[in-house]
């Protein structure tokens, strides 16, 4: 029984944020890698209070559903996950505080995002930046941009992304908000 306990205590846990607005296959990739890293990842849906804008357009428990299905998708152990949404804070010298009071401890971060990298750092956190694959391609700005013009936007997502988004009304929902910005 000690054994167990202290094995259980010494797993290490990762946290990867992003705002998944949608999920597409770039944050798939990432996440593989963070899973690849540690014994459990902490994923923070950020910007959480936001929901039907453009840059925004889906709830926290829609992509907390859009990230279960993609992970389960590509093969990812989900009983290795914790999806936390986290609200913006908008004070970034307190945002990290916030975020440890929201989720569950961590070791290290999984970001390429300069102003996080800089911000957990500056608290003591060791992070590690994934290898980003199409950067430019694989994006929600891109997504929505594509859904707007009438583009090609399911290759830039997992088929149960694409699936989960058309019946929910999501891209009908971009098209529309589109139209208001």
């Amino acid at each position: 029984m000690l054994f167990q306990l202290a094995t259980a205590a010494m797993k290490m846990r990762g946290l990867f944020i992003g705002r998944f607005q949608p999920v597409h296959k770039g944050h798939i990739f990432a996440i593989s890698y963070a899973l690849n890293s540690v014994d459990e990842l902490v994923i923070g849906i950020g910007s959480a209070q936001y929901n039907y804008e453009f840059e925004n357009p889906f709830t926290a428990g829609e992509r907390i559903e859009m990230l279960r299905l993609a992970l389960k998708e590509e093969g990812l152990d989900l009983a290795r996950v914790c999806i936390v949404p986290i609200p913006d804070l908008h004070q970034h010298k307190l945002w990290v505080e916030w975020v440890e009071t929201l989720v569950p401890k961590f070791d290290v971060v999984f970001s390429n995002n300069p102003l996080v990298i800089m911000l957990f750092e500056a608290r003591g956190y060791r992070v590690l930046r994934p290898r980003l694959i199409e950067r430019e391609k694989y994006s929600g700005t891109e997504f929505r941009r594509r859904v707007a013009e009438g583009g090609n936007w399911k290759e830039l997502v997992p088929n149960s992304v694409a699936e989960f988004l058309e019946k929910i009304g999501g891209i009908e929902r971009i098209k529309l908000l589109s139209a208001k910005t």
